[in-house]
């Protein structure tokens, strides 16, 4: 699916910050389109973070979440060289995975 997420790690004193902006649209399932009909939902419900391949965040969301989310979170843990991946699934079954290096 589309671009890739944009995701930047820094470490400072034993803690990760992890900032991460995703591209989609998001529908509610509530809009409807220039001729009345209904836009089916169609949103990110799972988001999954990892520090070098270990599960360091997992989040659940729904239709309420807005368009492009933009996500930041901090992790105890993590070094300059080590690899941050983020993964997302949808509504309709996609999927989108992007990886970066901590600064």
């Amino acid at each position: 699916m589309g671009n890739p997420m944009k995701i930047r790690a820094a470490s400072k004193d034993g803690v990760t910050e992890v900032k991460v902006l995703m591209n989609h649209e998001m529908e509610t399932g509530f809009r409807k389109d220039a001729s009345g009909a209904p836009i089916p939902a169609w949103y990110i419900n799972e988001v999954v973070a990892k520090l070098n391949g270990k599960v360091a965040m997992e989040a659940q969301w729904g239709p309420s979440v807005s368009k492009n989310p933009y996500l930041a979170f901090k992790i105890k843990g993590g070094a300059p060289g080590d690899k941050v991946s983020v993964s997302w699934t949808d509504s309709k079954g996609d999927t989108r995975a992007d990886e970066v290096t901590v600064s």
